[in-house]
């Protein structure tokens, strides 16, 4: 298989610990919730679900991280999650985590890398 990569922003849309860019990708048929966000200098992005809850986690739209910019929140019930593993960090975890995606930067572009199955 073929490693594919879509086009999800500019880099500079990226803002360290700042507004994360939200964008929908193809699972299991449908279109899901995504987001990307800069923390520590790297790119990471999960499906924007909560581990606990099916609910979103942006507060308001691209508003992923906590007050203190040092941890990614639920919306609805407060779980903390690690910006760079997606491990939650409180709240009724149960083992679980953000979903990740495999994304990368490349000359001022975040690319999200998609396996071509054709």
């Amino acid at each position: 298989m073929a490693k594919e990569l879509r086009l999800i922003c500019a880099s500079g849309e990226l803002v360290e610990s700042g507004k994360g860019f939200r964008f929908t990708i193809k699972r299991h048929g449908w279109d899901a919730p995504a987001f990307v966000i800069r923390y520590h200098g790297h790119v990471y992005g999960y499906f924007n679900e909560c581990a606990h809850v099916p609910a979103e986690l942006d507060w308001q739209p691209g508003e992923f991280f906590d007050d203190s910019k040092l941890y990614l929140i639920c919306s609805i019930h407060g779980a903390l999650y690690a910006p760079d593993t997606g491990r939650c960090l409180g709240g009724r975890c149960q083992g679980k985590g953000l979903k990740p995606l495999k994304v990368c930067e490349i000359e001022e572009q975040i690319f999200l890398e998609q396996q071509d199955n054709g």
